[in-house]
């Protein structure tokens, strides 16, 4: 199939969570032999701010680890009906601008290629209004990134063309190290955000990890003059940015990594893990968990992961992986086990090409084994 997909960027990961997820399962849909296209817009906010803060130099992980894929740029005067042109697929993220939605929206009226519109953020419960800013009139469906939310756009009236396409390990970049090396203390990889989890981090992460003498390496941006004043009177560790491509590797020094999850996703729409669930485990690092319902039953909680009620359980939780070798092997191999069972990028596109079938049967075709 022709696949063209519209994303914020797919060059950049700066404060930008699901440029990882749809590098995977783009280089997946390559792999299998698809014609994949990605646009992203001129002077994006997530790469213009890694230009900022790392120039060209930020970019050369993406470029190394990712040689399959590259995306075009589209400014002012861009043809959205060319950009189109032949495709079997078109998908367009929900950080995009309202007007290219639009666009794409009166490019399918006229076409016949299969329009779908993908929502990985909370913006639907926290800003409706963000939302119907979306003309979506003219699209086949929408992809949600877990069921609290797809349910949330079939009270909209999206009915079953409200998909569920959860987000997933890129494993092809995001697995344990071929050799084992010594691994030491406690990473944590986060943008600080709005402020929304400060508590949260304090309780589940920085309070425990010092109380066990597991100081923490806190890597992400935007954090604020406050934030890394809470980092240091807690004695963390702060990094900075990582490119996602370099997280493995980091990963792979580190003992295990923490759960924090914000808090419209435990109140508002549980069920929905970051992906850096998907990823810590499929590197076979431990992970203890913050409360997290996992409403969809995509895990094992307590064994894929420990779970930590309060910040007493968690400090109990860090002080038992640290000193028992059996138990970090046991979560890693199970966590792993779940990883390339369930939820890897070559599932995902699986799943999106089962969707793309039952909309237009034209392009149903066997699905391929995913990759492990």
């Amino acid at each position: 199939m022709k696949i063209v997909y519209f994303t914020h960027s797919l060059a950049s990961c700066w404060n930008h969570g699901n440029a990882h997820f749809v590098r995977g399962v783009l280089r997946e849909l390559v792999v299998r032999g698809h014609d994949v296209t990605a646009y992203e817009p001129e002077g994006a906010w997530s790469l213009a701010n890694l230009l900022k803060d790392h120039g060209e130099r930020g970019l050369l992980a993406w470029r190394e680890a990712y040689p399959e894929l590259s995306s075009r740029v589209y400014g002012a005067g861009f043809d959205v009906e060319e950009a189109c042109a032949g495709a079997d697929l078109v998908i367009v993220h929900e950080w995009n601008d309202p007007a290219l939605v639009r666009a794409l929206g009166d490019a399918r009226r006229r076409g016949r290629f299969t329009l779908l519109f993908h929502d990985t953020h909370h913006r639907a419960v926290s800003d409706p209004g963000a939302i119907d800013q979306f003309d979506l009139e003219n699209y086949d469906g929408v992809l949600a990134f877990g069921e609290t939310l797809a349910e949330v756009y079939r009270r909209r009236g999206w009915g079953e063309r409200a998909f569920v396409w959860h987000e997933a390990a890129d494993v092809r970049l995001f697995h344990p190290p071929a050799e084992e090396r010594e691994r030491s203390g406690l990473v944590w990889i986060g943008n600080w955000g709005d402020g929304e989890r400060t508590r949260e981090l304090e309780t589940f992460l920085l309070k425990p990890a010092r109380a066990v003498g597991m100081a923490p390496d806190v890597y992400g941006v935007r954090y604020p003059r406050v934030a890394l004043k809470l980092l240091k009177r807690h004695r963390a560790r702060y990094r900075g940015w990582l490119p996602n491509a370099r997280a493995p590797e980091v990963f792979a020094r580190h003992i295990a990594t923490v759960h924090v999850p914000r808090r419209f996703y435990v109140r508002l729409l549980p069920g929905i893990p970051t992906i850096r669930v998907f990823e810590a485990l499929a590197c076979g690092l431990p992970l203890i968990s913050a409360p997290w319902r996992d409403s969809e039953d995509l895990f094992l909680p307590g064994e894929d992961f420990l779970v930590a009620a309060d910040g007493a359980a968690m400090a109990a939780r860090l002080r038992a992986v640290r000193d028992d070798t059996d138990l970090r092997r046991a979560l890693a191999q199970r966590g792993l086990k779940t990883i390339r069972e369930r939820h890897t990028c070559g599932h995902r596109a699986d799943e999106l090409l089962a969707i793309a079938g039952r909309l237009n049967p034209s392009h149903a075709a066997p699905a391929l084994e995913a990759a492990q």
